[in-house]
Protein backbone atom coordinates (compact mmCIF):
# COMPACT_ATOMS: atom_id res chain seq x y z
CA UNK A 1 0.00 0.00 0.00
CA UNK A 2 1.16 3.53 -0.74
CA UNK A 3 -0.37 5.23 1.67
CA UNK A 4 -2.62 5.35 4.96
CA UNK A 5 -5.30 6.51 2.25
CA UNK A 6 -4.86 3.40 0.67
CA UNK A 7 -5.31 1.41 3.82
CA UNK A 8 -8.58 3.38 4.77
CA UNK A 9 -9.94 2.64 1.15
CA UNK A 10 -8.94 -1.14 0.95
CA UNK A 11 -10.43 -1.69 4.79
CA UNK A 12 -13.00 0.82 3.68
CA UNK A 13 -13.98 -2.42 1.27
CA UNK A 14 -13.78 -5.34 3.55
CA UNK A 15 -16.16 -3.24 5.05
CA UNK A 16 -18.86 -2.71 2.32
CA UNK A 17 -18.58 -6.04 1.76
CA UNK A 18 -19.94 -6.84 4.88
CA UNK A 19 -23.05 -4.38 5.24
CA UNK A 20 -26.02 -2.99 3.53
CA UNK A 21 -25.13 -0.16 0.77
CA UNK A 22 -26.87 2.37 2.69
CA UNK A 23 -25.78 1.29 6.08
CA UNK A 24 -21.91 1.58 4.86
CA UNK A 25 -22.82 4.77 2.76
CA UNK A 26 -24.05 6.59 5.69
CA UNK A 27 -21.21 5.30 8.43
CA UNK A 28 -18.39 3.95 6.81
CA UNK A 29 -17.49 5.63 3.20
CA UNK A 30 -17.56 9.29 5.22
CA UNK A 31 -14.04 8.41 7.43
CA UNK A 32 -11.49 10.10 6.68
CA UNK A 33 -7.66 9.48 7.65
CA UNK A 34 -6.04 11.24 10.27
CA UNK A 35 -2.96 9.35 11.39
CA UNK A 36 -1.55 5.97 11.48
CA UNK A 37 1.16 5.83 14.59
CA UNK A 38 3.80 3.24 15.43
CA UNK A 39 1.88 1.23 12.63
CA UNK A 40 -0.86 0.14 15.50
CA UNK A 41 -3.22 3.21 16.10
CA UNK A 42 -5.27 4.66 13.43
CA UNK A 43 -6.81 7.96 14.39
CA UNK A 44 -9.96 8.47 12.16
CA UNK A 45 -11.82 11.68 11.26
CA UNK A 46 -15.41 10.77 11.48
CA UNK A 47 -18.55 13.77 10.65
CA UNK A 48 -20.21 14.43 13.62
CA UNK A 49 -21.01 13.43 16.84
CA UNK A 50 -23.95 11.37 16.04
CA UNK A 51 -21.96 9.32 13.72
CA UNK A 52 -19.04 9.27 15.67
CA UNK A 53 -21.86 7.17 18.50
CA UNK A 54 -22.93 4.64 16.05
CA UNK A 55 -19.76 4.03 14.43
CA UNK A 56 -17.99 3.23 18.24
CA UNK A 57 -21.16 1.15 19.35
CA UNK A 58 -21.65 -0.71 16.20
CA UNK A 59 -18.94 -0.62 13.73
CA UNK A 60 -16.17 -0.32 15.23
CA UNK A 61 -15.22 -4.21 15.57
CA UNK A 62 -16.07 -4.42 12.19
CA UNK A 63 -13.42 -1.82 10.85
CA UNK A 64 -10.42 -3.29 13.01
CA UNK A 65 -11.04 -6.91 11.75
CA UNK A 66 -11.04 -4.89 8.31
CA UNK A 67 -7.96 -3.11 9.18
CA UNK A 68 -6.41 -6.42 10.15
CA UNK A 69 -7.43 -7.98 7.22
CA UNK A 70 -5.45 -5.52 4.81
CA UNK A 71 -2.57 -5.01 7.01
CA UNK A 72 -1.98 -8.48 8.69
CA UNK A 73 -2.31 -7.34 12.78
CA UNK A 74 -4.31 -5.91 15.03
CA UNK A 75 -4.51 -1.88 15.44
CA UNK A 76 -6.30 0.37 17.51
CA UNK A 77 -8.77 3.12 16.62
CA UNK A 78 -9.70 6.36 17.72
CA UNK A 79 -12.31 8.12 16.03
CA UNK A 80 -12.57 12.15 16.26
CA UNK A 81 -14.65 14.84 15.40
CA UNK A 82 -13.09 18.05 13.98
CA UNK A 83 -16.02 20.38 14.66
CA UNK A 84 -19.52 19.74 15.27
CA UNK A 85 -21.91 22.73 13.85
CA UNK A 86 -24.87 23.28 16.13
CA UNK A 87 -27.33 21.68 14.30
CA UNK A 88 -25.43 18.39 14.54
CA UNK A 89 -25.22 18.83 18.42
CA UNK A 90 -28.91 18.99 18.40
CA UNK A 91 -28.79 15.72 16.01
CA UNK A 92 -26.85 14.00 18.10
CA UNK A 93 -29.03 14.92 21.42
CA UNK A 94 -31.88 13.83 19.40
CA UNK A 95 -30.51 10.22 18.91
CA UNK A 96 -29.13 10.03 22.27
CA UNK A 97 -33.44 10.73 23.48
CA UNK A 98 -34.17 7.86 21.32
CA UNK A 99 -37.68 9.53 20.32
CA UNK A 100 -40.44 7.45 20.91
CA UNK A 101 -44.18 7.30 21.15
CA UNK A 102 -46.49 9.92 22.07
CA UNK A 103 -45.38 12.19 24.91
CA UNK A 104 -43.52 9.28 26.16
CA UNK A 105 -46.55 6.97 26.37
CA UNK A 106 -45.38 3.89 28.35
CA UNK A 107 -48.46 2.51 29.73
CA UNK A 108 -49.64 1.31 26.36
CA UNK A 109 -48.13 -2.14 26.01
CA UNK A 110 -49.23 -5.80 24.98
CA UNK A 111 -50.72 -6.78 28.02
CA UNK A 112 -52.89 -3.29 28.88
CA UNK A 113 -54.18 -4.03 25.19
CA UNK A 114 -57.71 -5.45 25.52
CA UNK A 115 -58.17 -7.83 22.66
CA UNK A 116 -61.47 -8.83 20.54
CA UNK A 117 -62.52 -10.31 17.40
CA UNK A 118 -62.48 -6.73 16.08
CA UNK A 119 -58.44 -6.53 16.80
CA UNK A 120 -57.21 -9.59 17.56
CA UNK A 121 -55.51 -9.55 14.11
CA UNK A 122 -53.81 -6.72 13.98
CA UNK A 123 -52.44 -7.17 17.70
CA UNK A 124 -51.24 -10.90 16.86
CA UNK A 125 -49.14 -8.81 13.91
CA UNK A 126 -48.04 -6.28 15.90
CA UNK A 127 -46.96 -8.76 18.62
CA UNK A 128 -44.99 -11.21 15.75
CA UNK A 129 -43.19 -7.58 14.46
CA UNK A 130 -41.92 -6.99 18.21
CA UNK A 131 -40.64 -10.62 18.62
CA UNK A 132 -39.12 -10.27 15.29
CA UNK A 133 -37.97 -7.09 14.18
CA UNK A 134 -37.31 -6.99 10.02
CA UNK A 135 -38.71 -10.18 9.88
CA UNK A 136 -41.94 -11.51 7.47
CA UNK A 137 -44.09 -8.45 8.10
CA UNK A 138 -42.07 -5.35 7.20
CA UNK A 139 -43.55 -3.10 6.51
CA UNK A 140 -46.57 -3.93 8.85
CA UNK A 141 -49.79 -1.43 7.87
CA UNK A 142 -52.31 -1.00 10.39
CA UNK A 143 -55.17 0.63 9.70
CA UNK A 144 -58.55 1.84 11.03
CA UNK A 145 -60.83 4.77 12.03
CA UNK A 146 -59.52 7.26 15.28
CA UNK A 147 -59.40 6.15 18.42
CA UNK A 148 -59.43 2.11 18.12
CA UNK A 149 -55.93 1.08 19.43
CA UNK A 150 -53.94 1.63 16.29
CA UNK A 151 -51.24 4.56 18.58
CA UNK A 152 -51.68 1.87 21.45
CA UNK A 153 -50.00 -1.53 19.41
CA UNK A 154 -47.39 1.16 17.52
CA UNK A 155 -46.48 2.19 21.30
CA UNK A 156 -46.64 -1.30 22.60
CA UNK A 157 -44.40 -2.89 19.72
CA UNK A 158 -41.84 0.12 20.14
CA UNK A 159 -42.20 -0.59 24.24
CA UNK A 160 -41.50 -4.17 23.41
CA UNK A 161 -38.55 -3.82 21.30
CA UNK A 162 -36.81 -1.50 23.07
CA UNK A 163 -36.80 -3.65 26.33
CA UNK A 164 -35.65 -6.47 23.77
CA UNK A 165 -33.36 -4.47 21.82
CA UNK A 166 -31.84 -1.31 24.20
CA UNK A 167 -29.29 -0.35 21.25
CA UNK A 168 -32.27 -0.26 19.11
CA UNK A 169 -32.58 3.38 17.50
CA UNK A 170 -35.94 3.64 17.80
CA UNK A 171 -37.92 6.42 15.95
CA UNK A 172 -41.89 7.27 16.16
CA UNK A 173 -43.48 10.00 14.39
CA UNK A 174 -46.59 11.45 13.01
CA UNK A 175 -46.40 12.29 9.48
CA UNK A 176 -47.67 15.81 10.28
CA UNK A 177 -44.35 16.17 12.81
CA UNK A 178 -42.15 14.44 9.39
CA UNK A 179 -43.29 17.01 7.36
CA UNK A 180 -43.09 20.33 9.53
CA UNK A 181 -39.45 18.87 10.22
CA UNK A 182 -38.78 18.19 6.48
CA UNK A 183 -40.31 21.86 6.16
CA UNK A 184 -37.70 23.04 8.49
CA UNK A 185 -34.54 21.34 7.08
CA UNK A 186 -35.04 22.68 3.61
CA UNK A 187 -35.35 26.01 5.11
CA UNK A 188 -32.00 25.70 7.25
CA UNK A 189 -30.10 23.98 4.58
CA UNK A 190 -29.88 21.16 6.35
CA UNK A 191 -32.21 18.33 4.99
CA UNK A 192 -28.94 15.72 5.39
CA UNK A 193 -29.21 15.86 8.66
CA UNK A 194 -32.99 15.54 8.47
CA UNK A 195 -32.44 12.24 6.41
CA UNK A 196 -29.63 10.89 8.22
CA UNK A 197 -32.08 11.41 11.33
CA UNK A 198 -34.40 9.08 10.31
CA UNK A 199 -32.53 6.73 7.99
CA UNK A 200 -30.26 5.20 10.82
CA UNK A 201 -33.38 4.17 12.49
CA UNK A 202 -33.65 0.25 13.63
CA UNK A 203 -37.14 0.87 13.78
CA UNK A 204 -39.43 3.76 12.44
CA UNK A 205 -43.21 3.85 13.88
CA UNK A 206 -45.26 6.37 11.51
CA UNK A 207 -48.69 7.21 12.80
CA UNK A 208 -51.43 8.88 10.94
CA UNK A 209 -49.65 8.45 7.56
CA UNK A 210 -52.40 9.48 5.25
CA UNK A 211 -52.02 12.76 5.84
CA UNK A 212 -48.98 12.38 3.36
CA UNK A 213 -51.37 12.55 0.63
CA UNK A 214 -50.59 15.21 -1.70
CA UNK A 215 -47.68 16.67 -0.27
CA UNK A 216 -45.32 15.92 -3.10
CA UNK A 217 -42.43 16.73 -1.42
CA UNK A 218 -43.15 14.89 1.82
CA UNK A 219 -44.19 11.76 -0.50
CA UNK A 220 -40.77 11.87 -1.89
CA UNK A 221 -38.65 12.29 0.76
CA UNK A 222 -40.64 9.50 2.59
CA UNK A 223 -40.15 7.37 -0.44
CA UNK A 224 -36.49 7.45 -0.56
CA UNK A 225 -36.46 7.28 3.52
CA UNK A 226 -38.41 3.72 3.42
CA UNK A 227 -36.48 2.89 0.89
CA UNK A 228 -33.00 2.94 2.91
CA UNK A 229 -34.44 1.58 5.76
CA UNK A 230 -36.50 -1.25 4.20
CA UNK A 231 -33.11 -2.29 1.78
CA UNK A 232 -31.37 -2.26 5.04
CA UNK A 233 -33.56 -4.77 6.60
CA UNK A 234 -34.81 -2.11 8.96
CA UNK A 235 -38.62 -2.69 10.73
CA UNK A 236 -41.10 0.07 9.31
CA UNK A 237 -44.66 0.39 11.29
CA UNK A 238 -47.24 2.58 9.66
CA UNK A 239 -50.74 3.31 10.73
CA UNK A 240 -53.42 4.99 8.83
CA UNK A 241 -57.01 5.63 9.39
CA UNK A 242 -57.75 3.77 5.76
CA UNK A 243 -56.06 1.25 3.64
CA UNK A 244 -53.10 2.45 1.74
CA UNK A 245 -55.38 1.96 -1.99
CA UNK A 246 -58.07 4.90 -0.35
CA UNK A 247 -55.52 7.28 0.17
CA UNK A 248 -56.44 9.47 -2.43
CA UNK A 249 -53.53 11.73 -4.20
CA UNK A 250 -50.90 9.04 -3.09
CA UNK A 251 -48.16 8.32 -4.92
CA UNK A 252 -48.70 4.54 -6.27
CA UNK A 253 -44.91 3.78 -6.00
CA UNK A 254 -45.81 4.18 -1.94
CA UNK A 255 -48.50 2.66 -2.20
CA UNK A 256 -47.38 -0.55 -3.16
CA UNK A 257 -44.37 -0.10 -0.90
CA UNK A 258 -46.98 0.15 1.75
CA UNK A 259 -48.27 -2.97 0.50
CA UNK A 260 -45.35 -5.44 0.46
CA UNK A 261 -45.37 -6.52 4.26
CA UNK A 262 -48.71 -7.56 5.88
CA UNK A 263 -51.69 -5.33 6.27
CA UNK A 264 -54.29 -5.47 8.98
CA UNK A 265 -56.85 -3.46 10.26
CA UNK A 266 -58.56 -2.61 13.47
CA UNK A 267 -62.29 -2.32 13.53
CA UNK A 268 -64.91 -1.05 16.33
CA UNK A 269 -65.16 -2.99 19.07
CA UNK A 270 -68.11 -5.26 19.93
CA UNK A 271 -70.45 -5.22 22.93
CA UNK A 272 -68.02 -7.91 24.99
CA UNK A 273 -64.83 -6.06 24.18
CA UNK A 274 -66.50 -2.66 24.77
CA UNK A 275 -67.25 -3.84 28.34
CA UNK A 276 -64.04 -5.10 29.13
CA UNK A 277 -62.20 -1.92 27.96
CA UNK A 278 -64.83 0.01 30.66
CA UNK A 279 -64.26 -2.35 33.20
CA UNK A 280 -60.15 -2.07 32.62
CA UNK A 281 -60.42 1.75 32.48
CA UNK A 282 -62.12 1.67 35.74
CA UNK A 283 -59.83 -0.88 37.71
CA UNK A 284 -56.78 1.41 36.67
CA UNK A 285 -58.60 4.62 37.94
CA UNK A 286 -59.30 2.41 41.17
CA UNK A 287 -62.95 2.84 40.27
CA UNK A 288 -65.62 0.82 41.66
CA UNK A 289 -68.14 0.39 38.53
CA UNK A 290 -70.73 -1.32 39.23
CA UNK A 291 -71.34 -4.35 36.04
CA UNK A 292 -74.87 -2.27 35.09
CA UNK A 293 -73.16 0.56 34.82
CA UNK A 294 -69.86 -0.86 32.55
CA UNK A 295 -72.75 -2.59 30.34
CA UNK A 296 -74.62 0.96 29.99
CA UNK A 297 -71.73 3.17 28.83
CA UNK A 298 -70.78 0.20 26.64
CA UNK A 299 -74.22 0.17 24.91
CA UNK A 300 -74.27 3.34 24.28
CA UNK A 301 -70.74 4.40 23.04
CA UNK A 302 -69.52 2.28 20.30
CA UNK A 303 -67.94 4.45 17.91
CA UNK A 304 -64.58 4.00 19.21
CA UNK A 305 -62.11 3.46 22.58
CA UNK A 306 -61.53 7.20 23.71
CA UNK A 307 -65.40 7.57 23.89
CA UNK A 308 -65.34 4.52 26.24
CA UNK A 309 -62.22 5.86 28.38
CA UNK A 310 -63.65 9.25 28.41
CA UNK A 311 -67.20 8.49 29.68
CA UNK A 312 -65.23 6.70 32.55
CA UNK A 313 -62.99 9.30 33.57
CA UNK A 314 -66.12 11.30 33.84
CA UNK A 315 -67.99 9.04 36.33
CA UNK A 316 -64.64 9.12 38.04
CA UNK A 317 -64.23 12.73 38.46
CA UNK A 318 -67.87 12.74 39.56
CA UNK A 319 -66.58 10.20 42.61
CA UNK A 320 -63.75 12.03 42.97
CA UNK A 321 -64.40 15.74 43.28
CA UNK A 322 -68.20 15.96 44.68
CA UNK A 323 -68.34 11.93 45.71
CA UNK A 324 -71.12 11.22 43.44
CA UNK A 325 -71.19 6.96 43.06
CA UNK A 326 -70.94 6.02 39.64
CA UNK A 327 -74.40 4.79 39.24
CA UNK A 328 -76.78 4.47 35.83
CA UNK A 329 -78.17 7.91 36.23
CA UNK A 330 -74.94 9.49 36.93
CA UNK A 331 -73.74 7.80 33.68
CA UNK A 332 -76.56 8.96 31.43
CA UNK A 333 -75.50 12.10 32.14
CA UNK A 334 -72.20 11.73 31.30
CA UNK A 335 -72.74 9.79 28.12
CA UNK A 336 -75.33 12.35 27.16
CA UNK A 337 -72.18 14.87 27.04
CA UNK A 338 -69.98 12.95 25.57
CA UNK A 339 -72.55 11.99 22.44
CA UNK A 340 -73.25 15.84 22.34
CA UNK A 341 -69.46 16.19 21.75
CA UNK A 342 -69.07 14.18 19.00
CA UNK A 343 -72.06 14.43 17.31
CA UNK A 344 -71.18 15.15 14.17
CA UNK A 345 -72.69 18.40 12.47
CA UNK A 346 -74.76 17.95 9.29
CA UNK A 347 -73.40 18.23 6.31
CA UNK A 348 -76.64 19.45 3.66
CA UNK A 349 -76.43 19.77 0.12
CA UNK A 350 -76.92 23.09 0.20
CA UNK A 351 -74.14 24.15 2.50
CA UNK A 352 -71.92 22.25 0.20
CA UNK A 353 -72.97 24.17 -2.75
CA UNK A 354 -73.23 27.27 -0.45
CA UNK A 355 -69.40 27.17 0.01
CA UNK A 356 -68.24 26.26 -3.47
CA UNK A 357 -70.38 29.34 -4.52
CA UNK A 358 -68.70 31.99 -2.10
CA UNK A 359 -65.75 30.08 -3.11
CA UNK A 360 -65.45 30.41 -6.99
CA UNK A 361 -68.24 33.55 -6.98
CA UNK A 362 -70.71 31.48 -8.49
CA UNK A 363 -74.26 31.41 -8.29
CA UNK A 364 -75.86 28.34 -6.40
CA UNK A 365 -78.07 28.22 -9.45
CA UNK A 366 -75.43 28.00 -12.41
CA UNK A 367 -73.54 25.49 -10.00
CA UNK A 368 -76.70 23.08 -10.58
CA UNK A 369 -77.22 24.52 -14.20
CA UNK A 370 -75.67 23.72 -17.56
CA UNK A 371 -73.65 27.01 -18.27
CA UNK A 372 -70.46 25.94 -19.74
CA UNK A 373 -67.75 28.60 -19.14
CA UNK A 374 -64.70 27.65 -17.26
CA UNK A 375 -64.99 29.16 -13.62
CA UNK A 376 -68.75 27.52 -13.43
CA UNK A 377 -67.63 24.26 -14.64
CA UNK A 378 -64.93 23.91 -12.41
CA UNK A 379 -67.06 24.65 -9.49
CA UNK A 380 -69.52 22.50 -10.53
CA UNK A 381 -66.94 19.70 -10.58
CA UNK A 382 -65.53 20.54 -7.11
CA UNK A 383 -69.41 20.68 -5.73
CA UNK A 384 -69.56 16.98 -7.33
CA UNK A 385 -66.40 15.73 -5.76
CA UNK A 386 -67.11 17.07 -2.32
CA UNK A 387 -70.41 15.67 -2.64
CA UNK A 388 -69.32 12.22 -3.07
CA UNK A 389 -66.12 12.18 -0.81
CA UNK A 390 -68.65 13.96 2.14
CA UNK A 391 -72.11 12.56 1.91
CA UNK A 392 -71.26 9.15 0.07
CA UNK A 393 -74.36 10.44 -2.01
CA UNK A 394 -74.55 7.48 -5.10
CA UNK A 395 -74.00 8.43 -8.62
CA UNK A 396 -77.51 9.11 -9.42
CA UNK A 397 -78.64 11.01 -7.00
CA UNK A 398 -75.58 13.76 -7.16
CA UNK A 399 -76.77 13.63 -11.18
CA UNK A 400 -80.52 14.47 -10.07
CA UNK A 401 -79.30 17.55 -8.04
CA UNK A 402 -76.97 18.92 -10.98
CA UNK A 403 -79.82 19.50 -13.78
CA UNK A 404 -80.12 15.78 -14.11
CA UNK A 405 -76.64 14.75 -15.40
CA UNK A 406 -76.52 10.99 -15.61
CA UNK A 407 -74.06 8.34 -14.53
CA UNK A 408 -71.64 8.55 -16.90
CA UNK A 409 -71.41 12.49 -16.89
CA UNK A 410 -70.88 12.14 -12.66
CA UNK A 411 -68.24 9.39 -13.17
CA UNK A 412 -66.43 11.44 -15.86
CA UNK A 413 -66.52 14.38 -13.96
CA UNK A 414 -64.82 12.48 -10.79
CA UNK A 415 -62.44 11.23 -12.69
CA UNK A 416 -61.38 14.23 -14.03
CA UNK A 417 -61.51 16.16 -10.79
CA UNK A 418 -58.95 13.54 -9.24
CA UNK A 419 -56.83 14.03 -12.04
CA UNK A 420 -56.55 17.66 -11.72
CA UNK A 421 -56.18 17.54 -7.83
CA UNK A 422 -53.11 15.10 -8.20
CA UNK A 423 -51.19 17.27 -10.48
CA UNK A 424 -52.50 21.43 -8.68
CA UNK A 425 -51.63 21.55 -5.04
CA UNK A 426 -53.56 24.71 -5.00
CA UNK A 427 -56.90 22.72 -6.14
CA UNK A 428 -56.48 20.02 -3.68
CA UNK A 429 -56.13 22.89 -0.57
CA UNK A 430 -59.36 24.48 -2.02
CA UNK A 431 -61.08 21.02 -1.76
CA UNK A 432 -59.40 20.67 2.04
CA UNK A 433 -60.29 24.24 2.91
CA UNK A 434 -63.84 23.96 1.27
CA UNK A 435 -64.55 20.57 3.30
CA UNK A 436 -63.57 21.71 6.72
CA UNK A 437 -65.54 24.99 6.35
CA UNK A 438 -68.99 22.37 5.40
CA UNK A 439 -68.07 20.76 8.72
CA UNK A 440 -67.27 23.02 10.90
Amino acid sequence: MDSFKDVLEAAQMYCKAQMAEPTYNLYIDGLEPISFEDSSHITLSVRNDFICKIVTDRYLGLLKEAFKSVLGFDVDITLVVPSTPPHEVVLAQQYEANPASPQGNYEFTFENFIKGPSNQFAFAAAQAVAANPSGAYNPLFIYGGSGLGKTHLLTAIQTEIKRTHPDFVIMYVTCEQFTNELIAAIRAGSTEDFRMKYRVADLLLVDDIQFIAGKESTQEEFFHTFNSLHDAHKQIVIASDRPAKEIKSLEERLRTRFEWGLTADVQPPDFETRVAIVKRKAELLHLDLPEDVAEFIANHLKNNIRQLEGAVKKLNAYYMLEGIQPVISVAQNAIKDILNETQPVPVTIEKIIGEVSRTFNVSPADIRGTKRNANVASARRVAIYILREVTGMSMEEIGREFSGRDHSTIVYSLKTMERDMKNDQHLRETVSDIIKNVKA
